[in-house]
């Protein structure tokens, strides 16, 4: 992920609450292919702020840089998809 692009997170893990490096994202709900249309979330001055589509609830943490979220499995990038197969 390049430092100027958007990051997107996910909650498949199902977690309560998920810290943040950033304050501009895209939520995506769940990995594909159940995510949701892609949501852009900016914080403001706020340090949380919630999906309207899914209500995943995150946190901003300054701590953890650009792109990355704690859980760092949170973190979405293109080629982690689920298998329906599986």
């Amino acid at each position: 992920m390049s430092h100027d692009s958007t990051p997107h997170f996910h909650n498949q893990p199902g977690v309560a609450k998920i810290k943040v490096g950033s304050k501009e994202f895209m939520c995506v709900g769940a990995l594909p292919p159940f995510d949701h249309p892609h949501v852009f979330i900016d914080m403001g001055s706020a340090d949380e702020a919630v999906c309207p589509y899914c209500s995943t609830h995150y946190v901003f943490d300054a701590d953890l840089g650009h792109g990355a979220a704690d859980p760092a499995e949170c973190v979405y990038h293109s080629e982690t998809v689920l298998d329906p197969t599986a």
